[in-house]
């Protein structure tokens, strides 16, 4: 396994769809005047020095997002990979991290992360070659169905991650239309409630949000909160700068509830403040919330083990401690899949 100096420039990495990979290569190396570095049965790809670039070929055929499989950057070390994923996460952007990964017939460490217009990005470090493809970088790890070289079927290719609504702070927020209502897989809302926003319009986006979600569908809020009320906008540092308001946390709870998502959930909440002003603590805050579906007939028993007396969930159902409680399909399902899961025992009927 060969390894890659530190001191490499950073290069600009594009990633192409190609429907028959042999024709793709011989066309890029006409046109760059280069052969490719890395030759194989089901991927190639060119480097060149001007531009610095990292061009892959992937033989996936024609795909819903058309010739793009991804964009993004090889940086020179871990440092940079690091800082980079550092400065997004600061700017409230969500990343997916990978670490050793072996994809593309090398060893990488890379983050993900998708632009407003669900443009993916790849922000990676090569570690090594490797004598095989690796699982890392699949098809469907890539939001496709993989097409035959041969034989393309549009209708087979089409991506697999779900029906996304994204909002970010500074943006105007998304309307869907009335074809579009109860069509949306998951929204994800990006410092949206961090703008300067009435009552009624933070009323009216969690309504629109419910609106778009299927049943069981999920929506993300991340957004800095604080313990109580500012008496204006903050004035922050770095990324945070774009903050214009900061909800109460308990009220931004209160508000996601009241717009009738259930299962509502703080999958992060620092321990430790990110910012403080006026003596109001500020902290990252994710919640997950979710539109419930229809209950179904009772199918199973749950029994709730402890260590509270009782629990009660969004939609009025209280579980005591010790009792046998019959369910729906869609109660069960949500509690073994939820966080809660460990305090629950599931006994299906007979």
């Amino acid at each position: 396994m060969s390894t890659v100096a530190t001191s490499a420039p950073t290069r600009f990495h594009l990633s192409l769809n190609v429907g028959n990979l042999t024709r793709s290569v011989e066309f890029f190396e006409a046109m760059l005047g280069v052969p490719p570095a890395k030759l194989r049965d089901d991927y190639a790809k060119f480097e060149i020095d001007d531009p610095p670039l990292v061009l892959s070929l992937e033989p996936h055929g024609v795909s819903a997002g058309g010739a793009l499989n991804h964009v993004g950057f090889r940086l020179p070390d871990s440092t940079a990979l690091v800082e980079a994923q550092r400065r997004l996460e600061a700017a409230g952007i969500s990343t997916e991290r990978e670490d050793g990964v072996e994809c593309c017939y090398a060893r990488q460490s890379k983050f993900w992360v998708h632009d407003p217009d669900d443009t993916l990005w790849e922000i990676y470090v090569l570690e090594g070659d490797i004598d095989h493809r690796g699982a890392g970088q699949s098809a469907e790890a890539m939001g496709l169905v993989p097409l035959s070289q041969t034989e393309p079927d549009l209708a087979a290719c089409k991506p697999l991650r779900p029906l996304t609504l994204f909002h970010r702070l500074g943006q105007p927020f998304p309307e869907t239309t009335a074809d579009e209502a109860a069509s949306v897989d998951e929204a994800l809302l990006q410092g949206t409630f961090n703008a300067a926003l009435e009552p009624a319009e933070r009323g009216r986006i969690l309504r629109e949000v419910y609106r778009a979600l299927r049943p069981g569908g999920q929506v993300l809020f991340h957004v800095l909160t604080g313990n109580r009320h500012l008496s204006a906008a903050p004035k922050l540092p770095g990324p945070a700068a774009a903050v214009q308001h900061v909800p109460v946390d308990r009220e931004l709870l209160s508000e996601i509830e009241t717009a009738g998502l259930v299962g509502i959930y703080m999958t992060k909440f620092g321990a430790s403040p990110c910012f403080h002003a006026e003596g109001v603590e500020m902290r990252e805050t994710k919640i997950l919330a979710f539109k419930p579906r229809p209950s179904g007939a009772a199918t199973g028993m749950v029994l709730y083990k402890g260590p509270f007396r009782e629990l009660s969930d969004d939609l009025g159902r209280t579980f005591r401690r010790g009792e046998r409680v019959s369910v729906d399909t869609t109660t069960w399902e949500a509690l073994k899949a939820g966080p809660a899961a460990e305090q629950f025992l599931f006994l299906p009927t007979a």
